[in-house]
């Protein structure tokens, strides 16, 4: 039974030498080679950024005025109303 290894990737990057040489450190510290301390920091770094990106952070008092639209909406209006018939009779003309 052969087990196929993951496919990888490259990258190079260029920087100043004083960022080579802390990374080359906190590697170290850590006792991971410099490609390994680089990839994880990497994918920290980018599962980061994005789930702040995903995420909808509200203050306090937005949180209390979402959840009381969820449980008291406004009515609808008529003009909603008629927009939401004329919709069913386009998707569902039975």
């Amino acid at each position: 039974m052969s087990h196929k290894e993951p496919k990888t990737a490259r990258i190079d990057a260029r920087m100043p030498e004083s960022v080579h040489v802390l990374l080359v450190r906190a590697a170290e510290l850590q006792g991971r080679t410099l490609s390994d301390f680089v990839v994880s920091s990497a994918r920290e770094a980018a599962e980061e950024a994005i789930a702040k990106h995903e995420a909808i952070q509200l203050s306090v008092s937005d949180q209390e005025r979402f959840a009381d639209a969820l449980l008291n909406p406004p009515p609808l209006s008529e003009s909603l109303r008629q927009a939401a018939a004329r919709h069913k009779a386009l998707v569902d003309p039975s």
